[in-house]
Order: C-alpha cells, then structure tokens, then sequence
C-alpha cells in the first residue's frame, strides 16, 4: 500500500483517538473529522480539516446526515491503480482518503439499558458509519481501516517501523475485522426488531456470537471446535442470565466441549429451584438431584453437604466424573465430601475461603462461578441446528401449576406425595426423551424432618418408555424409603405396563401429561394398585 496521507477519523467511543490522532498528525498524516470527535480533536490543539467544511456541505438531520457524500465514499473507494478512478476523482476535486477510523453508536449497549424506549434504540442505529467502513474494508488493497480502538498501538508500531505505511497483510485483517463487525451490528439491529415486536419468528432468523475460546478438540478428539457467546440482541433470548457463557472460571484445566454442554443442563436445571439444591450431571442428564424446602433458605451451612451426598446417592457410579451444581456457596463440609472422589467440574453462585481451599488441591477439577439470577427466565429461543439448517423454537419454560392438575385415579394424592411430583416434574423436563423419573424422600434417617426430596432413579433417552421406567427402577438403592415414591413421566403412557412396572417397585404416585388413547387402561392399572396419577396435559420431550 502506498504511505497514508489523509485519514477520517468519527468515532462513537473516544477511547484513544486523541492519541492516536497526536500520533497521525505528527507523521504528517492529513486529519479529516466530524462532530464531537473534531470537537474534541480541536480542543487538544490538533489541526483538524472537519469534513463539513471539505465537503461544503453542513451536517444536516440533526447530525444524521454528515459523510454521506460522494467526496468521502469517492475518496475512500476510489482504486489506486485505475487510471479512469483518478482520473474522475480528480475532475470532481476529491482527495485520497487512506485510512479510516470510525466506530459505531452503542446500539447494542443501548437496547440492553432497563427501559430502552423503540425511538432511542432507533436514534442509535448507525448509519454513516457501516457505509465508510464497509466501503474502506472492500477497498482494503489501498485503504486501511480501524474499528477497534484495541488497534491503534499495534497500527502506531507499524506505521513507525514501515515509515506510514501499512501493509497489506494488516489491512487484509484489518477489513475481515470490520465485516466481522458489521454483520454483528446489523444483526443485532434485525433481531432486535424481529425478536421484541409482534413478529412470532422472523422470515430471516439473525444470531449473532463471539469467540470465547477455541477447544482443544469436540466432541472427539478428531472434531475441532471453539466456544462462540451469543451477542447483543439474539431475538427472544434474554440478553442477561445465569449461564455457563456468564460464569467464571475459578479453578482447573480449561473447559473442554463436552464439559460446556453438560454445565449447560446442570446450570439450567438447577435454576428450578429456590429452594437449597444439588444437580449432578454426566452425559447432558442428570443421575441425581436433591432439594431441601425454602424453609432451609436462612440455614444453608450444613444442608449443602447433605444435597450433594442425597443427589449422589441416587447413582453413584454415573455420579463419579459428572458436573456437580449447587444453587447455594458451597462450604467447606460440602467441599471435603466432593473431594473424596473424582468429578469433572462444580458450579456454584460461589465458594467459601475454606471450600476453595481444599478444591483447589486437586489440580484437575474445575471451579465455575455464576452470577446470582432469580428465578427461571421465562423468555428465549432454544436452537437446535440439523445439517443445512436450524431449529428454533421457544424454551421450555412453561409456567404450570402442577397442584392444579387433573386426578384421574380414584385415590388423590397425599400433600407428601403432591410435593415428590412438583419436585419429579420439574427434573423430568431435562432428562432426555424417553425420560422417567423417580423421587421421594431421602434416605431413611437422612433429613426427612427438612423436607427434603430427591431422584430415586433416572431413565433416559430409551427408544421405549418401559424401559426407561425399568432402567430408572435399576437406579433405586435399598436404603430409599418406600413411602412417597413418585413416578414421573414426560410424555403419556401407550401401554398400561408401564404402571405395573411402577407398582412392583413400590411407587405410589405418578404425574404424567395423559393423551394416550389407552390412557383408560393406564388409570384402571393405577387405580389396580392403589396409584394415585395426575395428568398435567403438558408434555416435555427432550431431544
């Protein structure tokens, strides 16, 4: 590229741009600007040409019009190396315009603010700003552009070192930065409109994400993979949650691929609850969860422990090298009792000193932090991409009032029975399809005077029904009480074999969505056994 000569700098945020200025006017670089950033550039003592004045056309529209002019589009797209190009521009009066520096309105910064008005999401939708930088990044053979303010020292060292000019491997890189960007921005502008108006799906679905991290490996080690978060607005999706994208590494190797997908389902199930809980996860499902009743809030220390050993006990073998999530700190009890076997990752809204302590010393677990959430968002997408295309869909995150459903069996169930199936209901939703769970009481002696509850047994992702309550049966460990055993069920029963199967493991309840076309035969074998069964008319496959 040949040696700058002129650069238009308009920039949203200011960060570095009198340095970098100082730095272009003292190389003798020709500074062309707008607005507040000539403004500002002018009160530092820079010799600054306002672009207004080289075009001799005013800012107009209250500032919304300002280098959408053909001096500027004709300077920055003109090709060095087209005689006909210089030619025109010459007969027109247009200067070279080499290098340009601008970033965009804060439009995704704005829509996040709290009560972010339709009209001022608009007013900071950029305009001028796309068009200069996509007109530069395509003409990035004679023109360098900056949309970073991260840029400027390493635009600085090289225009030192190359005597102002820049090569074109750094502007290459440079405009695949800005391609990169402007999509993002327009992106976020489409699903801001789609995602928050009456529209249900848009016509053309926008997701935006950024690179976290690249992964040493997928799934398996011969996949390559990389970790991207979502960005600015993504439709329906709430922009601000407790996530495994928002937590925090506290301790341990770095996350690998597999690790993200299953802190994903152990987050997003322990969100269920508000009470004091423990999820464990291998594989995406989880082999056991404990919950102890909000009366156990103001009392934390001490029940922490007791979740996880619950949790744990409804599989121990699935249990060791899973994901462990709390909804609570975790204390030092806990952390002692998760330290005597080996797990791949604890996630947690935080640890004590004493907790981090002893985790710490084994120096292969990791520590994940997330920020504190109230209760489960209601709002979102849930993607689920298939080869040529995507699925979306909203998540599962139903509001239901599972006390409310309908009895079906001649027996009610009892208020200890009704808590089981709230509790069974909600971990059922993520466990995969075909998914049984069962729930009761802890351990005999092992907290029954805090109301605890926990997973019996878990069956997941058989391709029938019967045999994921078989498999969840299988789970059961003799010290479980056989009282309260409840069964729940995501989808409704085809046969009545699946509540005979339930009987004989001593299940007293079961809490399924109904549908079938045999559900009379399902309800004839409850009521056989003395089952009480509820249908809640609502099903949660997952796939």
């Amino acid at each position: 590229m040949p040696r700058i000569q002129r650069a238009l700098l308009s920039v949203s945020n200011k960060k570095g741009i009198v340095e970098f200025a100082q730095f272009l006017e003292s190389i003798g670089i020709e500074i062309l600007s707008t607005g507040r950033t000539a403004q500002i550039l002018q009160e530092k003592g820079l010799n600054i040409r306002e672009v207004s004045n080289y075009t001799g056309q005013p800012e107009i529209l209250d500032g919304r019009v300002k280098t959408l002019h053909p001096k500027i589009h004709g300077g920055i797209l003109a090709v060095r190396s087209d005689k006909g190009h210089l030619q025109e521009i010459k007969e027109l009066g247009i200067s070279l315009i080499d290098l340009v520096v601008v970033n965009l309105y804060p439009f995704e910064e704005t829509i996040q603010k709290k009560n972010v008005t339709l009209q001022e999401a608009i007013e900071n939708i950029d305009i001028g700003g796309p068009a200069m930088l996509r007109a530069a990044a395509k003409n990035w053979q004679d023109v360098a552009v900056i949309c970073d303010p991260d840029d400027y020292a390493d635009l600085i060292e090289e225009l030192k070192q190359r005597k102002g000019e820049i090569s074109k491997e750094t502007s290459f890189r440079l405009s695949k930065k800005v391609f990169a960007l402007t999509s993002r921005y327009d992106g976020a502008v489409a699903a801001y409109f789609s995602g928050g108006r009456e529209e249900e799906f848009p016509e053309v679905f926008s997701l935006q994400a950024e690179k976290i991290q690249d992964l040493r490996y997928g799934e398996n080690p011969h996949q390559k993979a990389a970790f991207y978060k979502a960005v600015g607005a993504t439709g329906r999706s709430p922009l601000q949650e407790a996530s495994v994208t928002s937590s925090k590494q506290l301790h341990g190797k770095e996350l690998s691929f597999n690790n993200i997908l299953d802190l994903d389902a152990t987050i997003e199930l322990v969100k269920e609850f508000e009470a004091p809980a423990c999820v464990i996860v291998k594989h995406t499902n989880p082999c056991g969860v404990a919950v102890g009743t909000i009366a156990n809030r103001d009392r934390d220390r001490g029940t922490c422990r007791q979740l996880f050993v619950e949790a744990r006990s409804c599989d121990p073998l699935s249990a060791f090298g899973g994901i462990i999530g709390f909804n609570r700190e975790v204390d030092l009890e806990t952390a002692e009792e998760i330290g005597k076997d080996f797990y791949e990752c604890v996630v947690a809204p935080g640890f004590s000193e004493e907790a981090l302590e002893i985790l710490k010393a084994k120096k292969n677990i990791r520590l994940m932090q997330i920020p504190p959430y109230p209760p489960l968002s209601k709002g979102g997408w849930d993607f689920k991409r298939v080869a040529g295309g995507l699925l979306v869909q909203d998540r599962d995150r139903i509001v239901e009032d599972i006390r409310g459903s309908k009895v079906v069996t001649k027996r009610p169930p009892t208020e200890e029975e009704w808590d089981a199936m709230v509790f069974a209901w909600k971990v059922a939703r993520h466990v995969k399809s075909n998914a049984i769970v069962l729930a009761g009481p802890p351990s005999e002696g092992q907290g029954e005077e805090n109301g605890m509850l926990r997973t019996l047994g878990v069956g997941a992702g058989q391709m029938s029904r019967v045999d994921s309550v078989r498999l969840a049966i299988s789970k059961m460990d003799t010290l479980s009480p056989r009282r309260e055993r409840v069964l729940a069920s995501d989808a409704f029963f085809p046969f009545r074999d699946n509540v005979d199967e339930a009987a004989k493991a001593g299940v007293t309840a079961i809490i399924q969505p109904g549908g079938s076309l045999r559900d009379q035969e399902s309800i004839d074998a409850a009521n056989e056994h003395k089952i009480a069964m509820v249908f809640t008319g609502i099903r949660h496959f997952k796939h």
